[in-house]
C-alpha cells in the first residue's frame, strides 16, 4: 500500500530535496507540499494524507499549531515533525500537540523513509539523542502567560507597547517579564529571549 505524504517546510529547496528523497522509495507518494503552516490543515483535508512531515519554524503558524490543529480536523493524519532545530522543548510541545515522531532534517533518507513507515503504522519516533536532551533539560519553568509575554519581546518594543498588544497592563507585563528573567536564571530580556528560544520553550 502506498503511504500519501503532505509536505509542509517554508524553504522551497529543502522541501523539493525531500520530495524527491523520499519519493526515490516505492511505496511513499508526495500527494501535497505547502510552504505556511496555516495551509496545513487545508492541504490535508483536500489530499488525504497518511502522514505530515512538517517544519517546526514556518510562517502562519509554527509546525507544533499545525500538528495541534490537525490532530483535530484530520484525526487520520499521523504527523512526523522533520525539523532543523533540535531544541528538547520543541520535542516536547511537539508531542504535547500530538505529533507521533520527531526527527531532525539530517536524518539520513534511508532513516527518514523508515521513520514516515513507523510513524505510519501507528507506531511514535523520536530522534534518540534529543529525547536524552530533552529528559536532561527537563520542562519549560515558564507559564503560558510568561511565555506569551517572552514572544512579543522578542519583536522589542516597550513594556507599554507589549501591554497594548497583549491587552494587559504595563505592570502585568512587567512582572511577567521579571518572573520569565528569574526562571531562566538569566539578569536581562535579551538572555532570557535567548535562553527561552535555545531550549525551545517559545
Amino acid at each position: 500500500m502506498t503511504i500519501r505524504l503532505l509536505l509542509a517546510d517554508d524553504q522551497a529547496l529543502v522541501r523539493g530535496a525531500l520530495a524527491a528523497l523520499l519519493e526515490l522509495e516505492s511505496d511513499l507518494e508526495v500527494v501535497a507540499e505547502v510552504g505556511r503552516g496555516d495551509q496545513v490543515v487545508a492541504a490535508a483535508l483536500e489530499h488525504a494524507p497518511n502522514v505530515a512531515l512538517l517544519d517546526v519554524e514556518m510562517p502562519g503558524i509554527d509546525g507544533i499549531a499545525a500538528t495541534a490543529e490537525l490532530r483535530t480536523q484530520v484525526p487520520s493524519c499521523r504527523v512526523l515533525i522533520v525539523t532543523t532545530f533540535g531544541r528538547p522543548g520543541y520535542l516536547r510541545r511537539a508531542l504535547d500537540a500530538g505529533a507521533d515522531g520527531f526527527v531532525v532534517k539530517d536524518t539520513p533518507a534511508r532513516q527518514l523513509a523508515d521513520a514516515v513507515r513507523r510513524v505510519n503504522m501507528g507506531l511514535r519516533v523520536v530522534d534518540p539523542t534529543l529525547a536524552t536532551e530533552t529528559l536532561t533539560a527537563g520542562v519549560s519553568p515558564l507559564t503560558s502567560r510568561e511565555q506569551q509575554v517572552l514572544r512579543a519581546a522578542v519583536a522589542g518594543g516597550t513594556a507599554g507597547r507589549m501591554a497594548a498588544t497583549l491587552h494587559l497592563s504595563e505592570g502585568t507585563v512587567r512582572n511577567h517579564l521579571s518572573a520569565a528573567i528569574g526562571k531562566t536564571g538569566t539578569t536581562t530580556r535579551a538572555e532570557a529571549i535567548r535562553i527561552a528560544l535555545d531550549r525551545g520553550w517559545l
